[in-house]
């Protein structure tokens, strides 16, 4: 599993279809799960410092927007807000209230998952150095050696990398770390990811005995411990 130890998300969502959906692919992926199922439920649990919150804006007792603002009040948590409307306007209060990111619906659970992903990386303590077998990676100075040799990555090669360290022991499949790597606004082919991998490999992995990137056949690729 991804590095989701302890990580406890809020879904403050009416309808229950949708947030039992939510809960499982958020279980799934490791993380602690709370459902409120109205605003007023939402805000008490928010208030108690989930380590994110998914926020619908169309709730009874109290709307997303309330919710938001009096989270904000007293929380620096992290909001993804939902809703079913599309009007700029709505998307930009949101955010001004102090949502931190917004997906309309219909949206992807992977793309969900995804954004959760992102805003948790976010809120983590930033190491400039990641060290890991014989592999150091500086991030502040966006270098990497292996066995104390540089090894000159480009800038995707290097984002990948990254992500496959910092995410150890976890299978990912192709589009995980498409979405990891490249992001959900990326319009793309996630069989690039074979194709970086088969970059990275040559450049990290070659010469030295001890592989870095796992090959899982069928599921993806992986770092282990």
């Amino acid at each position: 599993m991804e590095n989701t130890a302890l990580r406890t998300v809020l879904i403050v969502e009416d309808d229950p279809a949708i947030g039992r959906v939510l809960q499982l692919e958020l279980e799934h992926e490791g993380y602690r799960v709370e459902l409120a199922t109205d605003g007023l439920a939402g805000l008490e649990k928010a208030l108690k410092e989930p380590d994110l919150v998914v926020l619908d804006l169309m709730l009874p007792r109290m709307d997303g927007f309330e919710v938001c603002k009096r989270i904000r009040a007293k929380s620096r948590v992290p909001i993804i807000m939902l809703t079913a409307r599309d009007a700029v306007s709505e998307r930009v209060a949101g955010l001004d209230l102090g949502a931190d990111d917004y997906l309309t619906k219909p949206f992807s659970t992977e793309e969900l998952l995804a954004r959760v992903r992102a805003r948790l990386r976010e809120q983590e303590p930033h190491s400039s150095v990641i060290e890991y077998r014989d592999v150091v990676m500086d991030r502040d100075r966006h270098e990497v050696a292996r066995a104390g040799k540089p090894v000159a990555l480009t800038a995707k090669e290097y984002a990948l990398l990254e992500y496959l360290l910092l995410h150890r022991n976890k299978v990912h499949t192709r589009d995980e770390l498409f979405n990891g790597v490249w992001g959900s606004d990326f319009l793309g082919d996630s069989n690039l990811i074979d194709v970086y991998i088969r970059y990275l490999r040559g450049k990290i992995d070659d010469g030295h005995e001890d592989k870095l990137i796992t090959t899982v056949r069928g599921v993806g690729y992986t770092i282990k411990d």
